[in-house]
C-alpha cells in the first residue's frame, strides 16, 4: 500500500534554515521515495513501511543533531501526484 505525507519541520532554534536543509537532503538518500518541497512543506510517497520508517529515523537523528524540534505531518493512504498545480 502507498502512502503519501506531508511534513513541515520547525527547528526550535534561531538559525532554522540549515536544520530543514539537512533534513531534506537526508529524505533524498531514499531512492525508494520520492519526495517534493515546496515553500510551506515537504510531500513525501513510497511504499507505506518505507515511509514511516524513513520518518522515524530521519526524525530521530535530527532531533539527536539539532535538537529540539516540531514536525508537523499529515498522512494520506494511497499515492498522490507529487507534480500536480493548480
Amino acid at each position: 500500500m502507498k502512502l503519501t505525507a506531508e511534513i513541515s519541520m520547525y527547528p526550535l532554534n534561531e538559525n532554522y534554515l540549515d536544520p530543514i536543509k539537512w533534513f531534506i537532503g537526508r529524505l533524498d538518500s531514499y531512492s525508494n521515495i520520492e519526495r517534493v518541497t515546496n515553500a510551506m512543506a515537504t510531500q513525501v510517497c513510497g511504499e507505506y513501511a518505507d515511509v514511516m520508517s524513513m520518518l522515524a529515523i530521519e526524525m530521530q537523528a535530527a532531533h539527536q543533531k539539532w535538537g529540539k524540534a516540531v514536525f508537523v505531518c499529515k498522512f494520506i493512504g494511497g499515492e498522490l501526484n507529487l507534480a500536480h498545480s493548480e
